[in-house]
């Protein structure tokens, strides 16, 4: 769920006209509606106010739900790491060792998903320019690794290695989290 779906749902499960919402935060009806229609996100001021007025924290607004807020980071040096076994890269064998009692590790190719207007550039120039430029800006490895009892959402860096308790169900091939698609990898580790 978006920003502005989870705005317009907190606002409609209070009762408040749009007007009336601009009105509690000191903005303009305009200001509500181009965010609840995703065409704009508030300030911080405003995200703020929003979360106080509807009893919520600026996390669970901006998140989409689907990743806890905590986030186990730890630092690595990748070149202590060597590829084996099943290992494909260095990556992997940080994963691996990392999760030695894991059920099944996936590794996952990320792809930012796209907005509407991205989309439309990413057409006219050429398409997949956006997709490659973004993969030059994010070098890292994705994984999804299942636990006994749960589901994390591992980065590993040259630097370090960032895991996050993923919540519910990763059906399928791919799934989108937060501004990523993530896509299984056809091999486990």
């Amino acid at each position: 769920m978006t920003l502005g779906e989870k705005m317009k749902q907190m606002r409609k499960n209070a009762s408040l006209s749009q007007e009336q919402l601009a009105e509690k935060l000191c903005v303009s009806r305009q200001a509500i509606s181009k965010w609840e229609g995703g065409r704009g996100t508030p300030d911080v001021e405003n995200l703020q106010s929003i979360a106080k007025l509807f009893g919520v924290s600026v996390d669970s607004l901006l998140g989409d739900g689907t990743l806890t807020t905590d986030i186990m980071k730890e630092k690595i040096d990748i070149s202590k790491y060597e590829k084996t076994g099943k290992s494909r890269s260095k990556y992997d064998a940080v994963v691996k060792e990392k999760y030695p009692n894991a059920t099944v590790i996936h590794p996952l190719v990320r792809r930012k998903k796209l907005n509407r207007w991205e989309s439309i550039i990413d057409f006219i120039v050429q398409p997949g320019v956006l997709a490659v430029a973004d993969s030059f800006d994010d070098m890292s490895s994705y994984y999804l690794v299942e636990l006994q009892h749960k589901r994390m959402l591992v980065n590993v860096t040259k630097e370090f290695i960032e895991s996050q308790d993923l919540n519910g169900e990763f059906n399928g091939k791919k799934r989108v989290i937060g501004n990523n698609l993530f896509v299984k990898a056809p091999y486990t580790l």
